[in-house]
Parts: C-alpha cells; structure tokens; sequence
C-alpha cells in the first residue's frame, strides 16, 4: 500500500467511513469494502474532490441491522420422531390417547364393569363401557383388559375406525 501517491479523495472517503461506523475505530466488514471501493473510485477520478463533494452512499455502512440467525445443533437429528399431533388436551377422560393409555386393571361392579388405566404423567382414571376418549371410545371391558375403538385418519386424509385391545398382563411381542 502506497500512502504516499494516495490522494485527497481517498483520506476523505476513509475519514468518513471511520466516522459513520457503529464502533469508531472498529469497522464491520460492510465498511471495509465500501472503503475499498471508495478508493478505487477515487484512483479512477482524474481531478482531486472537496470532502464535502464526496458521496457518502458508496462509503456510508449499511443502516440495515444485522440479523442474527441460530444455528443448528448438529448433534439433534433432523427429523424428529414425535410430533405433537394435537394441542392441548381436555382434562379429566376426556383427554385420554388410547395409544398413550396403560390399563393397570379391572373390577367387576353391580352397575357393570370398570376399568382402571393411567396415561403417560401416571395419572389414574376409572373408565366404563361407551366412555368417549381423546381419540375413541371404550367399546368392551374384560376381566383380562379393555377393548377401544379408535378413532383417526390415513395418510390421506381418510377417518380410520380401528379395535385396540389393551389387555391387564401383555403376552410375549406384544406391545402396551
């Protein structure tokens, strides 16, 4: 770098893109390139400019503020397994997923049969016959477990109408 054949434009571009910058003394790489191209423009100008003459556009930073985006955790897969599929459940049986629903036993009353199931938070609930879940209904109580109909849609789009049998002691491979 020459300093010596440098002319009067160039010292008033840099003087002014030092004193516009965010930090004085130090500059963003914004205010770096807009100094470089100052300087050159002011090599390719045969005759020497005022200060005041100089167009702050080209050496002024931009006024835009820089935006901050977070970056990925490179050790979280990228597609995630669960989904929340709805939103906030009702409370009480109402928000029971059958999916989600582990039936802990049943008793045999004079009124009929109940069934006693918790959900994933081990909350405890008591359900009989044609009680309306989440997602179904209680279609049959069993001494052995609880048969549901669930309610749900295909890929595309289409209601789905399934039997779930949620039985009190799983046999071998099968899953609760």
């Amino acid at each position: 770098m020459k300093l010596a054949k440098s002319s009067p434009t160039v010292w008033a571009a840099l003087a002014l893109a030092f004193a516009l910058s965010p930090a004085a003394g130090a500059q963003s790489a914004p205010a770096k390139n807009a100094a470089r191209k100052a300087k050159a423009v002011s090599s390719k100008a045969s005759a020497p400019a005022a200060s005041s003459d100089v167009d702050t556009s080209a050496t002024a930073p931009a006024s835009k503020k820089d935006v901050v985006t977070a970056k990925r955790d490179p050790f979280q897969p990228l597609v995630s397994d669960t989904k929340p599929l709805h939103g906030p459940l009702p409370p009480g049986k109402a928000g029971l997923i059958i999916a989600t629903v582990h039936v802990d036993g049943t008793v045999r009353s004079p009124s009929g049969m109940l069934a006693v199931v918790s959900n994933e938070e081990r909350r405890v609930y008591f359900i009989r016959e044609g009680d309306k879940l989440y997602d179904g209904d209680v279609e049959k109580i069993g001494l052995d477990g609880v048969t549901f109909k669930e309610n749900s849609k295909d890929a595309f789009g289409k209601p789905v109408e399934r039997m779930v049998t949620k039985r009190i002691y799983q046999s071998a491979g099968e899953q609760q």
